[in-house]
This record gives C-alpha cells, sequence and structure tokens, in this order.
C-alpha cells in the first residue's frame, strides 16, 4: 500500500506539473499543448519509477545481476524527447518557429524525471520557474529592443534612377542602417536593381521603410527579407 500511495503521488504530480506548463503553451496557441506536455512529464515520471522499484520489481533476479543507475535511464528519457522535440520545431520561410515550445518539452521531461526519483521541492521550483520564463520572460523580451536583420531588394526604373547614397539616406530616416551595397541593370538596361543588407533595433521599422517605398512612383518592385545574423 506504501509503494501505491508512493507511486500515486509521483505521477499526480508529473501530471500537475506537465499540465500547468502545458496550460500556458496552449494559451499561447503553440501546437503542443495541455495533453503533450501532461504526457511527457508522467511517461519520465514512469519510467524513472521503474529504476526506483526494481529491487521490488526483481526480487527473484541475482543482486549481482542488478545495477542501479537512475542516470542511464534519465539520459535515455532525454533522447526520446529530444526527436519529439524536434518535432514542433517548424521552418516557415525565413523564420524558425516552435523553439520554445522544444525547450519546454525538454524542461517537463527534465521535471517528471525529478519527480518520478521523489524530489518534490526540485521539481515544484522547476515548474513554477519554467512558468515565470514562458510567461514573464515572455512579456520582457518583447520590451527588449533586439537587432533585426533583412535584405533589400529595390528596382528603380532607368528614368528616375535614385543614387546610391540618396538610398542610404533614405533608409536612415526609418532608424535603419545599409551595408554591403550592390548593384546591377536588368531586363536590358530598363531597370537598375540595387540591394543592400538592412539592420535596425526595432523590426517595425522596416514596415516604415516598406509602406515608403510602395509610394514611390519610381519605384518599379522592392523586396525586404529577414535573413539571419
Amino acid at each position: 500500500m506504501e509503494d501505491l500511495t508512493t507511486v500515486a503521488t509521483r505521477l499526480l504530480a508529473a501530471l500537475f506539473a506537465g499540465g500547468f506548463i502545458g496550460l500556458e503553451r496552449a494559451y499561447t496557441g503553440r501546437p503542443a499543448g495541455l495533453r503533450t506536455h501532461a504526457l511527457v512529464c508522467m511517461a519520465s515520471s514512469l519510467l524513472m519509477l521503474l529504476t526506483a522499484f526494481q529491487w521490488e520489481l526483481l526480487r527473484d533476479v541475482p543482486l549481482d545481476t542488478i545495477r542501479v543507475d537512475p542516470t542511464r535511464m534519465a539520459q535515455g528519457v532525454m533522447t526520446g524527447i529530444g526527436f519529439l522535440g524536434a518535432g514542433v520545431i517548424m521552418k516557415e520561410k525565413f523564420t524558425i518557429r516552435g523553439l520554445t515550445t522544444a525547450a519546454s518539452i525538454w524542461i517537463t521531461a527534465s521535471i517528471g524525471i525529478i519527480l518520478g526519483m521523489g524530489f518534490y521541492s526540485a521539481g515544484i521550483m522547476a515548474t513554477v520557474l519554467t512558468l515565470i520564463v514562458l510567461s514573464f520572460f515572455g512579456w520582457l523580451e518583447r520590451l527588449i529592443p533586439s537587432r533585426s536583420y533583412s535584405r533589400l531588394v529595390v528596382r528603380f526604373k532607368t528614368r528616375a534612377v535614385m543614387k546610391r547614397q540618396e538610398l542610404h539616406e533614405l533608409v536612415k530616416q526609418f532608424k535603419i542602417r545599409g551595408s554591403n551595397p550592390s548593384y546591377k541593370w536588368e531586363e536590358d538596361g530598363r531597370y537598375l536593381e540595387y540591394r543592400m543588407n538592412l539592420v535596425t533595433n526595432h523590426a517595425n521599422n522596416y514596415q516604415k521603410l516598406a509602406d515608403h517605398l510602395a509610394g514611390m512612383v519610381d519605384v518599379h518592385e522592392f523586396t525586404i527579407l529577414p535573413v539571419g545574423d
């Protein structure tokens, strides 16, 4: 009866820990939500229970054939979780989504392992800290200015080509810095195409630049593509 209570307590603790983390992910509309995180945490806890209770499960087996090493089971759990985490990472054109959710699955599995071994204080603290990171840190991250890199490609009609220095000054007006410019003639000299790297501390500045370029009659077409650092 005592063993049953211990097993139930650890599994329920894992269920609630994974559930709370999954609720936050579900609230923000992520692909891996409440059920995924709850199951990951319980599965990790369940496998660690096998290690914790292997003496009782293998009573008739010679003691010299049993090796108690909880870290081996934990390593196996985390290896399997790596494949699950990779499944929620998606590349959409020039952006990558799902990295935070993959990390939340990884920490949820770690919490399940800790709870499966009965280390409740560490499991509770890790759950609370994970919720703080996912909620409060996400809000804080949006407030902190961060560099955003893009590539500008713009075509001007030959009859009204903008000089390179003028284009640099135009970009500067929107608090964007341009570098590594290049240009070439396109379609038998009908258009002049400029290319340059852009960097700004506020991604919204690119929208302002795009709105301005869209209103210029001498601009044939333009593209602003996000790129990596």
